[in-house]
């Protein structure tokens, strides 16, 4: 049994998958609202261009990336079963424009592996070498263009995030979902460091007010010089940010790599896995 004393490793290790979702409800209900009076409205641009012409554009370059890679999607698939068998593929539901969901195809790079209580691995625990050096080079994602050629996606967009996070989005960032996801949505100037989940949230709103012709231009020639980029590759090799959970109240994102500890305690009491705090003890959100 757990105490209040009990470290943040200890405590976050109790929990699975559903107390997880229970721990982001706990911070949806506490801070949610206050974030959305905090945080500035988005304004989509809605152009031409954005109506026609990037579709038209995702087609033609998205069909002749299709060609063009089919051998080295080839090549990758007899390697990726040979380094992780059967299935290949590895689809996943992921939301769309306006939240509308698709099913997202990618080359396997991980490992089924659980721990002794039957929960999944960390992604960085499953990733095999070779899964690595695949996502380092974002070779896994060259199917993605399929997507985009279906128009589930766009070349140039917020990175798809799994459904789950949806709900828990302010009302601001939830607005990086009035465009099409895209393979990638590098910031128009190198960052200094890693990308945080509020780095990224704020560059998507900046790409859905600002989606141009000459805004896609040269964020695809940013693509192309990120992946040239050794360091930014080997960042995009780790799975080390943890899951989006919320946000505290001044707005900025909480993670799983530190939850707060009264949603957590509230967690971990509610489902009899931690003994309750002495009564002067106080929760804060």
């Amino acid at each position: 049994m757990l105490t209040p004393d009990s470290s943040y490793e200890e405590k976050f290790s109790a929990l699975n998958q559903r107390m997880r979702w229970e721990v982001a409800d706990e911070l949806r209900a506490a801070n949610l609202d206050h974030v959305n009076r905090l945080h500035p409205v988005v304004e989509p641009r809605d152009t031409f261009y954005t109506r026609y012409g990037k579709r038209a554009l995702d087609i033609g370059l998205s069909g002749g990336a299709l060609l063009a890679s089919s051998p080295v999607i080839g090549a990758l698939c007899l390697v990726t079963l040979k380094d992780l068998g059967r299935p290949i593929l590895f689809t996943q539901e992921r939301p769309g424009r306006l939240g509308k969901k698709f099913r997202m195809v990618k080359l396997r790079t991980m490992r089924n592996a659980y721990d002794d209580q039957g929960k999944p691995l960390l992604g960085e625990l499953r990733v095999t070498k070779m899964g690595r050096l695949i996502r380092r080079a974002s070779l896994d994602e060259l199917l993605n263009f399929w997507n985009i050629f279906k128009g589930d996606m766009s070349l140039i967009g917020p990175r798809p995030l799994v459904p789950e996070y949806v709900e828990r989005f302010s009302d601001r960032h939830r607005q990086r979902m009035a465009v099409k996801p895209g393979l990638e949505c590098p910031t128009p100037r190198p960052p200094k460091g890693p990308m945080s989940y509020d780095d990224q949230f704020e560059n998507d709103c900046w790409y859905v007010e600002n989606v141009s012709l000459k805004t896609d231009a040269w964020l695809m020639f940013r693509v192309l010089q990120t992946a040239l980029d050794r360091r930014q590759n080997k960042a995009r090799g780790s799975s080390s940010r943890g899951s989006f959970m919320g946000y505290d109240r001044e707005g900025r994102v909480i993670t799983t790599a530190a939850l707060p500890a009264w949603a957590l305690d509230k967690v971990l009491i509610r489902n009899g896995l931690m003994t309750a705090p002495a009564p002067h003890a106080q929760q804060g959100a």
